[in-house]
């Protein structure tokens, strides 16, 4: 009969850990498809062949996409350079004053409300394990949940930029003319209402808040194109 330790970690998944990449991919997939949407629906209004619709839609995807790799892979870098400092200069100080770091750990344990003796316990066992681990951790706040992965989210940017793009420039390639304008906005909305309602969900937040503010604005973006499209197609 196997007995189950009472130490063992247990494998509940907290919002939190979602944190890294559910940002990056609901912000990819959305842009793609509000971006995308909006570019044909503008260039539509003014009145164009459909081949240069389709062009239109197939370099924003491609164009978008590389975009927010580079946006984001800039951006996640950065916070990856201060994280390294930190650590860096972390690492130097347990080495020239390991006794005021203990002492600089066990006080932030004794603000969370543990007794100063339990605290300098804590302190003393968790540095003899993983001195630079704990310090990141409890003084710092960089764990491996959180912590800056440029090339990941630069993929996942990108990735989720193209899949939110593709239906809107599927849609430009099989609809005629005449109501492309009409499906790529049905299907943009519907398609946001569901996206934003899934963040929402992976996010802990409430499904229908999320929904209809992803929807409006998704909604607002559209109607400004199309807007400057009949501005600029009734000029030309």
């Amino acid at each position: 009969m196997l007995i189950k330790n009472k130490w063992a970690r247990h494998s509940e998944i907290h919002h939190g850990q979602r944190m890294g990449w559910l940002r990056a991919a609901t912000l990819g997939a959305n842009d793609g498809l509000i971006s995308t949407s909006s570019l044909i629906v503008g260039v539509a209004s003014a009145g164009p062949a459909k081949e240069a619709i389709l062009l239109a839609a197939v370099a924003g995807l491609v164009a978008g996409a590389l975009s927010m790799a580079a946006g984001e892979y800039i951006s996640v870098s950065s916070q990856s350079d201060i994280e390294k400092a930190d650590l860096s200069r972390e690492k130097e100080e347990l080495k020239t004053m390991p006794k005021a770091e203990q002492a600089e750990l066990a006080g932030i344990y004794i603000e969370r409300g543990l007794s100063r003796d339990l605290a300098d316990q804590v302190a003393v066992q968790l540095m003899a394990h993983d001195a630079l681990g704990a310090h990141a951790r409890d003084e710092l706040g960089i764990n491996d949940t959180t912590r800056a992965k440029p090339i990941q989210a630069a993929l996942v940017s990108a990735g989720s930029f193209s899949v939110g793009a593709a239906p809107p420039a599927l849609l430009a390639l099989l609809l005629p003319k005449g109501i492309l304008t009409l499906g790529v906005v049905i299907v943009t909305l519907g398609l946001l209402l569901i996206l934003g309602g899934a963040a929402a969900k992976f996010g802990g937040a409430s499904i229908t808040k999320g929904a209809v503010r992803v929807v409006f604005w998704g909604a607002v973006a559209m109607v400004c194109t199309a807007l400057i499209g009949h501005l600029f197609g009734a000029v030309v």
